[in-house]
C-alpha cells in the first residue's frame, strides 16, 4: 500500500478517541422535523408542498428546476405545519418545510428500478436528492457531469476525515464497507472511468483492513495517507494521491479527476439500489459538554437539542457548539437548528476549553506561510482585508482559501485569519456584482 501526503498542514491533537470505537446506532424517530429547502451549494429549493397537506416518508417537497441544486425530500410521514422562514445552521434564516410526525414513518412507494445508462442513473440522484456528506453539499449529479472537453480519468474516493473529533466516515467505512463498494461500481459506470482509488488517513487501520477486504477482487486501489489536516480537501487529497495540482480558481475536474465522501457514495449506493432519497444521515455527537457521545444515524430536519440531549447533554457546563469539527466547523447560536445534508457532526464544548482570543497585530513571522495547504500567503491577505484592500486580497489569491482555519491555529498572534479570509471573498464578490 501507497503511503503519501501533501506539503504543509498541521497536527492538531486528534480527539477521536470518544467515539471512533461507538457503532451506529440509529436516533428515534423524531416528533418534527424542520427541513430546510437549501442545504446545498446552488440555487435554493421552492416548496411544493403546502401547509396543512399530508406527506410521506421519502416525498419530494422542494425542487427548483436549476441544474446546481439539489431536492429535499420528507423525513418522516406527518403535517406540515409551517412553511416558513426558520434559523438554520449556517446562521441565518432559511425557507423551510415543519413537519409533525404521526408516528407511522410511512414511506412513499419508490419507483421501479433503473436501467441501463449513465444519464438515467444520473437523473436518478440528482432526484434523490444526494449532496456531497463531507460538509460542502455540493450536489453529487452536478460532480458526476463534467463538460465533454474535461476527460475524467480518475474517481477518488475521500475516506480521510482529517477534522478532529468527527468519526461518522471511520465508522461508515467499518461498518458499511460492501455498500461503499458497490456505491463505487455505480460511480465508475456513471463517469465511465477505471481506475479508483480510496484514500484512507494511516490513524485509521481498522478501516483500512476493513476496505482491503471488501475490495478484494475489484480494480481499486487503497492509499494510506499520511495523517495530517487537512488531508481531507479535494485538493490536497489530489495532490497527494495523483501529484497533481488544481489550477487557481479551478476544479478537480481540470486535472481528470472527481472526488467523492464515502458517506455520498453509500447515499448514491441507496439511491440506486433501494431507490431511497437522502433523508438521514451519520452524525458524530462528541465533546466534553456531552456524557455520552454518540454515532446517530439521524433524519434530516431533526434539531441539535434532541441529539444533544439524547447524549446526555450537560447545558449548563457547555461554553460552544459547533457543527462539525473545530477547525472548519461552524458554531451554533440557536440549538433549535435541523440536522442538514452537510452535518457531519455536533461537538459541544465545555466553558473551560473555550477561550476566546485577542486579536493582535501581525508580527510576520510567516507560520501562516509555511502551514497553508494551498500556498498563499494569508498574513497578507488578512492585513489587505483589514484595511479593506478587497482588490489585493484577491490579487494575492483568496479565492484559492479552503477556509481550512491552519492559518489562525498557527499565529502566535492570535489573530481571526479565517474570519479575515470570509470577510474579504464576501466583499471582493459584492464589488464585483455592483460593477456589473
Amino acid at each position: 500500500m501507497r503511503r503519501v501526503s501533501f506539503k504543509h498542514g498541521i497536527h492538531p491533537p486528534e480527539k477521536k478517541e470518544t467515539t471512533r470505537s461507538k457503532p451506529i446506532e440509529d436516533f428515534p424517530l423524531p416528533k418534527k422535523v424542520i427541513i430546510p429547502l437549501s442545504q446545498h451549494t446552488g440555487r435554493p429549493n421552492e416548496s411544493i408542498v403546502k401547509k396543512g397537506e399530508r406527506v410521506e416518508t421519502g416525498q419530494l417537497i422542494g425542487e427548483t428546476s436549476a441544474f446546481i441544486s439539489s431536492p429535499v425530500h420528507a423525513s418522516l410521514s406527518g403535517i406540515v405545519s409551517a412553511i416558513e422562514p426558520r434559523p438554520h445552521p449556517l446562521g441565518m434564516k432559511v425557507q423551510s418545510v415543519v413537519i409533525e410526525s404521526d408516528e407511522k414513518d410511512e414511506w412513499i412507494s419508490a419507483s421501479d428500478a433503473v436501467q441501463g445508462s449513465p444519464d438515467n442513473i444520473k437523473d436518478l440522484i440528482k432526484s434523490a436528492g444526494i449532496a456531497g456528506l463531507g460538509g460542502a453539499a455540493f450536489p453529487t449529479h452536478v460532480k458526476l457531469s463534467p463538460p465533454a472537453n474535461k476527460k475524467i480519468e480518475f474517481l477518488i474516493i475521500n475516506g480521510a476525515e482529517c477534522e478532529p473529533y468527527l468519526t461518522s466516515d471511520e465508522r461508515v467505512m467499518l461498518e458499511y464497507s460492501a455498500a461503499i463498494v458497490e456505491g463505487i461500481e455505480i460511480l465508475k459506470k456513471v463517469l465511465g472511468v477505471e481506475k479508483v482509488v480510496l484514500g484512507i488517513e494511516l490513524n485509521k487501520p481498522e478501516c483500512i483492513a476493513a476496505m482491503s477486504k471488501a475490495v478484494q477482487g475489484k480494480d481499486i486501489e487503497i492509499v494510506g495517507l499520511k495523517t495530517k489536516y487537512p488531508q481531507g480537501g479535494e485538493k490536497q487529497l489530489i495532490k497527494a494521491i495523483l501529484g497533481r495540482e488544481v489550477p487557481r480558481r479551478g476544479l478537480p475536474l481540470d486535472v481528470g479527476c472527481v472526488v467523492q465522501n464515502v458517506g455520498t457514495v453509500v447515499a448514491v449506493r441507496d439511491a440506486v439500489i433501494k431507490k431511497k432519497p437522502l433523508i438521514e444521515r451519520v452524525v458524530t455527537v462528541t465533546g466534553s459538554a456531552v456524557e455520552e457521545p454518540k454515532n446517530l444515524r439521524v433524519r434530516i430536519g431533526t434539531p441539535f437539542i434532541e441529539l444533544l440531549n439524547f447524549c446526555n447533554f450537560q447545558k449548563d457546563s457547555a461554553g460552544k457548539v459547533i457543527m462539525g469539527g473545530p477547525m472548519m466547523g461552524i458554531s451554533q447560536h440557536n440549538l433549535d437548528v435541523p440536522v442538514i445534508k452537510g452535518t457531519s457532526g455536533i461537538l459541544a464544548m465545555k466553558k473551560e476549553e473555550v477561550i476566546e482570543y485577542n486579536h493582535r497585530q501581525c508580527i510576520r513571522c510567516a507560520r501562516c506561510v509555511e502551514s497553508c495547504p494551498v500556498y498563499l500567503m494569508p498574513y497578507e491577505i488578512s492585513l489587505a482585508s483589514e484595511s479593506d484592500r478587497f482588490d489585493i486580497a484577491e490579487k494575492l489569491g483568496v479565492f484559492d482559501c479552503i477556509e481550512c482555519g491552519v492559518c489562525g491555529y498557527v499565529c502566535p498572534a492570535t489573530r481571526h485569519m479565517t474570519h479575515l479570509m470570509k470577510k474579504a471573498k464576501t466583499y471582493a464578490n459584492f464589488l464585483k456584482s455592483s460593477r456589473s
